[in-house]
């Protein structure tokens, strides 16, 4: 019975890393007037972890040509200024450098650094993002609040496709 069992934990460790490390790509359309006016809607490259987590690694632009990484953590007077019943709770720091500073200014104008507190990435599930801002003066202020439905999956070309030229990737509404 024991070998059984410990046969079975090892093929499960074994099989982990394979599974993890997967990037997806969540497309999600504006479910409001004030996201729409701000985003329209994005796709977010997502990265599969270890028992069914997610990392959010890029967001991008579905009606403009844009994107930007953003990175995992920040400060958690993030979250604490979030509006009252707000369950969302994975932080994430907005760079002010390169691509993510159109973003960080049009999500919160004036602020010094955006952050982002997502609620769970999951396929088929509507998503909610709040940006927060630190102002000159050191506060932390909610900016706006940001909610989308769940569009598709766009599908990424196989090894094989890339090598042979086969067809661009194509979304899976």
């Amino acid at each position: 019975m024991f070998n059984r069992l410990a046969l079975i934990a090892l093929c499960l460790l074994t099989a982990t890393p394979v599974m993890a490390g997967a990037k997806r790509y969540l497309a999600y359309d504006a479910s409001d007037r004030v996201t729409r006016a701000l985003t329209r809607g994005v796709t977010l490259e997502i990265e599969s972890g270890l028992f069914g987590s997610v990392t959010v690694r890029r967001i991008i632009s579905t009606s403009t040509r844009g994107s930007a990484e953003i990175e995992s953590g920040g400060p958690d007077q993030a979250r604490r200024v979030l509006p009252a019943g707000a369950g969302e709770t994975t932080l994430y720091t907005i760079p002010t450098n390169g691509d993510g500073r159109p973003l960080a200014r049009a999500l919160c104008p004036g602020a010094d650094q955006t952050f982002l507190v997502v609620g769970t990435v999951r396929a088929v599930r509507p998503l909610t993002m709040h940006a927060v801002g630190r102002w000159p003066d050191g506060q932390f202020r909610h900016c706006v609040q940001l909610s989308y439905t769940y569009r598709g999956e766009w599908a990424v070309p196989t090894r094989s496709e890339l090598s042979t030229g086969d067809d661009a990737p194509s979304a899976r509404p």
